[in-house]
């Protein structure tokens, strides 16, 4: 398959109360490796081992936890201008503005818009490719498996967002139609069944790239999301958390939507960080996967096959 279009997640940036003690948690705990900083704006730039551009978390200093946007890689500057005439075009954004290149580093001009969910996206086609330490002759040659110094959980690739929001509708106009995206799985409710309240969309061949559920909000964030190679990992990612006594929200367990193996977690602002191995392929063929009202506890928590009421409420 061909991936064109958009590629995939770019980066996230999050919000966070204090940039040394969350740094300690992304750094150590996740094990993500910092590869930038702007003193000026309190930013910091991390990327996993194996994610090849130059950043792909940012973390932002505020007086409040959260997401400020999550980016996504297109695959030029043709469709970068492309995509932004149609979102703009679509009068499914409230608001769009062109960030300069530069205002991260090694990255190119981006495009943000503001989805009917009232989170703010962005799209860029440039990002310095500095690979992940595996090479033995340089970037990409002869390479081993991974690279020494990993720490922490150390996750592969930052993999995708859970976002809830109000407009479901909206959100999938704009990212199917105008985006291109595939919707993998959703879940159904109401009476006859055809009420939309969580949409998983992908733009590859991942089982999601985002996910939406639906809530009277705007602007809400549930979590980000890093990629293991195996439920073992996953395990152990357990007992690193237990460790560093860092704030367990739920896991280790299987999800029945996407079947991915997870344990969720938080950063020392509150926000919501998981890491999970497996899941399943998507291709363009493929059908929609529907997840009932009356099987949602299975649907989020496979073994359980219960709700939990915490794991639902509490978002940045």
């Amino acid at each position: 398959m061909a991936l064109t279009g958009v590629l995939r997640p770019g980066h996230v940036a999050l919000r966070v109360l204090n940039l040394e003690t969350a740094l300690h948690h992304y750094t150590k705990v996740l094990g993500l490796i910092e590869t930038a900083r702007d003193e000026k704006t309190k930013r910091v730039f991390l990327k996993a081992w194996d994610d090849f551009d130059h950043h792909t978390v940012v973390l932002r200093e505020a007086d409040r936890s959260g997401m400020d946007y999550m980016g996504w890689k297109v695959d030029s500057q043709a469709t970068l201008k492309k995509l932004a005439a149609d979102i703009e075009n679509s009068g499914l954004c409230a608001g769009s503005e062109w960030i300069p290149a530069g205002e991260h580093p090694n990255t190119g001009e981006r495009f943000r818009f503001t989805i009917p969910t009232g989170h703010s996206m962005e799209l860029f086609a440039e990002k310095d490719y500095v690979g992940n330490g595996c090479g033995t002759d340089g970037p990409d040659v002869n390479p081993d498996p991974w690279p020494d110094g990993l720490q922490g959980i150390a996750p592969a690739h930052f993999d995708h967002c859970l976002l809830y929001g109000d407009d479901l509708e909206g959100v999938l106009k704009l990212f199917q139609e105008v985006l291109g995206f595939s919707l993998a799985e959703q879940v159904m409710a109401g009476p006859d069944g055809d009420f939309i309240i969580g949409a998983f969309l992908t733009c590859s061949n991942k089982a999601h790239d985002v996910a939406f559920i639906r809530q009277p909000v705007k602007d809400k964030f549930h979590h980000a999301s890093f990629l293991l190679g195996s439920w073992e990992h996953v395990l152990r990612a357990a007992d690193i958390l237990s460790r560093t006594k860092t704030s367990i929200d739920i896991g280790p367990t299987r999800h029945g939507i996407t079947r991915g193996e997870t344990i969720y977690f938080f950063d020392p602002s509150g926000n919501r960080n998981e890491v999970f191995a497996g899941g399943y392929s998507h291709y363009p063929d493929k059908r929609t996967v529907t997840w009932t009202e009356s099987e949602l506890g299975a649907a989020i928590f496979y073994h359980d096959r219960k709700l939990n009421e915490a794991f639902l409420s509490v978002l940045t």
